[in-house]
């Protein structure tokens, strides 16, 4: 048996750019539904959504089947959760919060094993091996492993062009709600600072050869980033889809203003 190729890292090392969908549903029945839909990745969400090693588990055997690819968040740079996650199966990693070049240099290292890292070796009890009936998998793992910085405060965008340049990094993603927040705009992802920050921030890390990333459920705005050289862009959030479509199929029939509190479309993610 040999080791599953990851085709999105291949995809972004060739320069073309991927689209993909926020799953938060925390469900293996529902993100195979999205599995089909013809995204070029999904992001299981472990670190807002209600996931945990199990449910995980779960979406990267419902998401294996499909020509979609399967990248998973933590809930923060862990080095024992990433060791779990990556035996679960899981490739491609985007690590929440990241600050330093010293701070992404350990999460690289997490995704490697020895020498050239720290991961932990116990493949003969893990599915990512496929219980030690992958060929030489110890030896070609590494190779495999795509790792996502996030980068979503100021300190962190200040150490962006050395986070960018830490060797092992496949790519930074800007995530544009916490990062307006780190500017003083809560909630105002879209306010024309964060969009320049995030714009400056594509160049700096297409600058370093490495793939810039954003979460923009708003079509103008993921278009603009698209334009200016991300190459993996998350065009919306499995939630919203779902309650937005609910609310206005109920507002179709019962006519009344039942979320006039709710967020305009694409005006947030969260």
């Amino acid at each position: 048996m040999q080791i599953p190729q990851n085709m999105f890292k291949q995809a972004l090392k060739a320069g073309r750019q991927q689209i993909g969908l926020w799953v938060g549903l925390a469900d293996p029945y529902a993100i195979e539904a999205m599995a089909g839909a013809g995204f070029d990745w999904l992001l299981i969400d472990g670190e807002h959504a209600p996931n945990d090693l199990r449910t995980v588990l779960g979406q990267l055997q419902a998401v294996a089947p499909y020509p979609t690819h399967a990248i998973v968040r933590p809930v923060i740079g862990d080095v024992p959760l990433i060791k779990q996650l990556l035996d679960v199966g899981a490739q491609t990693l985007l690590v929440p919060v990241v600050e330093t070049a010293e701070q992404a240099a350990v999460l690289v290292a997490a995704t490697r094993y020895p020498p050239h890292g720290i991961r932990g070796v116990g493949s003969a009890l893990a599915r990512s091996s496929r219980w030690n009936q992958v060929t030489d998998y110890l030896n070609d793992a590494d190779a495999q492993m795509c790792v996502l910085l996030q980068v979503e405060t100021m300190k962190g965008v200040a150490n962006l062009a050395a986070i960018a340049g830490t060797e092992g990094v496949d790519g930074v993603f800007f995530g544009p709600a916490d990062l307006s927040a780190s500017m003083g705009m809560l909630g105002q992802p879209g306010h024309p600072d964060v969009q320049r920050a995030i714009l400056d921030g594509i160049a700096v890390v297409r600058k370093a050869g490495k793939a810039p990333g954003v979460l923009a459920p708003d079509p103008k705005l993921a278009r603009q980033y698209l334009d200016a050289g991300a190459l993996f862009v998350a065009v919306g959030v499995d939630t919203s889809l779902l309650t937005r479509a609910c609310r206005d199929l109920a507002q179709l029939y019962k006519r009344t203003d039942i979320v006039s509190a709710a967020p305009a479309s694409g005006s947030s993610a969260y």
